[in-house]
């Protein structure tokens, strides 16, 4: 580069020869003595070694010769000036280049080098040669560093040493040097030539920015150093470091042309500083939606608080994505749960709420709470100290009084719980590797449509994805794969649970998710859970097994189609309820269940693949289908397919109505299970009342009901022989169990009935 060849610039200052009127003596500023006229100056038009020179005799300490035009100053730029000088007589002194830096407004600038290299002239007629290099940037071989501020120079020369000497002076020149540090393809500027230090205390902020103005399309190159930069910068343009940077915690580094995790290690020196850095910028640019780690795998030695990165806001509605890369967490204390036991407590006027909580202080936000009484998945959302209450994710069903709650706040790679409210976040193509040091995602307080899609979840310590508000509202999870710690581990043993749900409209959709405790632990309604498969076996013959899919509210509005649930049950409960009998609320309802495959090998005769737990009485059906499912049972047979589990409460079955269990299939299973069911019934002998039995047919232990359907099949006779023209009115819910139906004809008869039962009223 040239700049007076690309842009005409006239460095070069004229030659003695056309007058000393524009020569200063002085710092070469306007109004200042020249040598036009001086007694101690004169032309030599001729000289053995130069064609014309300047003789000066030496009559001053620091005698200056300086050009009064102005040579220009610009960024990235660097000038040689050089002279070349003889002694004719008298003392011999020394000669430097030398120059006074002005600004764009004709100012000295201050407090910068302005004079180049000292050279003694040691004998008479001799030339030596000096030269100085001005240039912004401090780099080696450049004598005056200036940086931005000053606009120009007035160049010229010092006479130093004794007086009493003659010199002769050739023309000075000026040439563009900038080539001789910039590399042949310049298609950068450097952070250098703006006046970046890079000692690691210099605020090169302004330099920074300075070096972005001047690239104009072309990329800023941040050569080697470590540059502390006081303030925000943002690069218009494509930046590559050879050098790092440093930044306060709330200050940011914007790569606005290549927003990416590689170049913010690069920048950064440190792939965990980088990614926070990178997630900062990503909450504050509303330029990029997504920060792509292109496949960079970040080592974590302790959780990333995402909004502690991001630091200036706890609130944020825009789409934001972060895809394409991998964290890994090395073994570390940081890791550790915390765990903090402390009395409380809990009452159902205020079901989310406990009080009086000792040691409140150590109770981390985000705490997994235990005690009698509590149900699964039920997190410490906010704490109040000064109060002394907690507020829960869910209430509890049966933990009214005071008790010593245990607490324990698990550790996650990535916690979006400090934000008080994220919609439209989205993880893609992200694999987390837990390790079995560490959880994976934990969501913020509120929030809509987080959106996880592509990751694999691999051996989480405690959870997969753990809500602990409402972050998880209308949540998608698509595509995943979540693979337990616990694999070797007998079903029952295990504790980590994939992820959970408090709110409304999660669509779960097409995952994989091997050997945890449960697969979901699910609040709300409204759910889609589709095309998943979730296994949860063991190697053990007539082992227990575990629910897969936990639905924890009664009325319930969800679909569960398309599955593969292997070695695990949906169990459907009212957990997170503090007031769990029935009241005026709505029961057991609202649930689909459809086209799934249900499958079990080595489990015992008494394992089920659909539980109903309630928590309270006077709880029933009320909406429930289940059918087109295909339920198979390998290296031994299952009693049935469904319980009521009694544990709490048992389920009122005269209730029951739009029960529709239908058209599934039933491979090792001893007792199918059908709602409508229908009954062939042979009697043999003369009977008026004939006793029908439906109990082991209908679900849950349900009644027999109602009779939609009498068809007699061929004849039916009378004790003569005659056939019997005449219908047979049901009696229904007979019988101990309330299973039987008696059917009376009016006079003893013998034939073949097919009878359709319901354990429910249809509306």
């Amino acid at each position: 580069m040239n700049k007076a060849i690309t842009e005409g610039l006239n460095l070069m200052p004229p030659s003695f020869a056309e007058g000393l009127d524009v020569w200063s003596r002085e710092d070469g500023t306007p109004g200042t003595d020249t040598y036009e006229g001086a007694a101690d100056a004169a032309l030599v038009p001729a000289d053995a070694d130069f064609a014309g020179c300047l003789e000066l005799a030496k009559t001053e300490t620091v005698q200056k010769l300086r050009h009064m035009g102005q040579t220009p100053i610009l960024p990235g730029c660097y000038l040689r000036v050089r002279a070349r000088v003889k002694a004719v007589s008298g003392n011999l002194p020394s000669v430097r280049i030398a120059a006074w830096a002005g600004d764009a407004g004709g100012d000295h600038v201050s407090g910068l080098t302005e004079t180049g290299p000292s050279v003694t002239l040691t004998s008479y007629g001799k030339v030596f040669e000096v030269s100085a290099i001005i240039g912004t940037g401090l780099r080696g071989g450049v004598d005056m560093a200036w940086g931005t501020a000053p606009a120009f120079a007035h160049v010229g020369l010092d006479l130093t040493g004794p007086n009493g000497g003659v010199v002769r002076v050739d023309d000075i020149e000026v040439e563009d040097v900038t080539s001789v540090f910039l590399r042949d393809m310049m298609d950068w500027v450097d952070v250098r030539d703006y006046g970046a230090i890079g000692d690691g205390a210099t605020d090169d902020s302004a330099a920074f920015e300075a070096a972005d103005a001047a690239a104009g399309g072309r990329s800023v190159m941040v050569s080697a150093g470590d540059y502390w930069l006081a303030q925000h910068v943002t690069f218009e343009n494509p930046v590559r470091f050879e050098g790092t940077v440093s930044m306060p915690a709330d200050r940011r580094l914007t790569l606005t042309r290549n927003f990416d995790l590689p170049s913010y290690i690069d920048a950064f020196g440190d792939e965990v500083e980088a990614f926070r850095r990178a997630v900062a910028v990503l909450f504050n640019f509303s330029d990029h939606e997504s920060l792509d780690m292109k496949g960079r795998r970040v080592e974590l030695d302790g959780p990333i608080d995402i909004q502690a990165a991001v630091a200036n806001k706890d609130t944020f509605s825009q789409r934001r994505v972060i895809r394409n890369g991998q964290f890994r967490a090395d073994a570390g204390s940081a890791w550790d749960t915390e765990i903090v036991a402390s009395q409380a407590s809990y009452s159902t006027s205020n079901p989310t709420e406990l009080t009086a909580v000792d040691n409140i202080a150590s109770i981390p936000v985000g705490a997994l709470v235990e005690g009698l009484g509590v149900g699964r998945e039920v997190y410490v959302r906010a704490k109040n100290t000064g109060a002394g209450t907690l507020t829960l994710s869910q209430p509890l069903f049966a933990a009214a009084g005071t008790q010593t709650y245990t607490f324990r706040r698990f550790k996650y790679v990535l916690d979006f719980s400090g934000f008080a409210l994220l919609d439209k976040f989205v993880l893609d193509d992200i694999e987390f590797l837990c390790d079995g040091e560490a959880s994976a995602v934990m969501l913020p307080q509120e929030g809509q449509i987080f959106h996880i899609r592509d990751c694999f979840i691999t051996k989480p310590k405690d959870r997969g994805i753990t809500s602990v508000g409402g972050g998880c509202y209308a949540m998608h999870v698509d595509r995943c794969q979540f693979i337990s710690n616990e694999q070797a581990l007998r079903a029952q043993d295990r504790t980590t649970i994939a992820m959970n749900v408090n709110s409304n409209d999660a669509k779960i959709r097409d995952n994989r998710v091997v050997r945890f405790l449960h697969f979901a632990v699910m609040n709300g309604s409204g759910h889609m859970i589709a095309n998943n498969h979730w296994f949860q076996g063991d190697t053990e013959t007539d082992g227990l097994r575990t629910a897969g899919l936990v639905l924890t509210q009664p009325n319930v509005k969800t679909t569960i189609t398309g599955n593969y649930i292997d070695n695990s049950f949906v169990e459907w409960t009212n957990e997170h309820d503090a007031r769990p009998d029935f009241s005026d609320e709505y029961s057991f309802g609202g649930l689909t269940v459809t086209g799934n495959i249900f499958t079990v090998n080595d489990a015992a005769a008494w394992f089920r693949w659909f539980v109903i737990k309630p928590h309270g009485t006077g709880h029933f059906l009320h909406g429930l289908t289940l059918s087109d499912n295909c339920f198979k049972s390998l290296n031994g047979d299952v009693d049935r397919i469904d319980r009521v589990d009694t544990t709490y409460a048992d389920l009122d079955m005269g209730m029951a109505r739009n029960v529709n269990i239908v058209a599934n299939t039933f491979n090792g299973v001893d007792q199918i299970v059908s709602n409508p069911v229908t009954l062939q019934v042979d009697q043999n002998t003369d009977m008026r009342n004939w006793t029908l039995n439906f109990g082991g047919y209908l679900p849950f232990g349900g009644w027999a009901r109602n009779v939609t359907a009498i068809v007699a099949e061929n004849q039916i006779s009378d004790a003569g022989g005659g056939t019997v023209a005449a219908m047979p009115y049901a009696r229904v819910e007979q019988g101990t169990n309330r299973n039987q139906v008696i059917l009376t004809w009016p006079d003893p008869c013998r034939g073949r009935v097919n009878v359709t039962v319901r354990m429910d009223n249809p509306v």
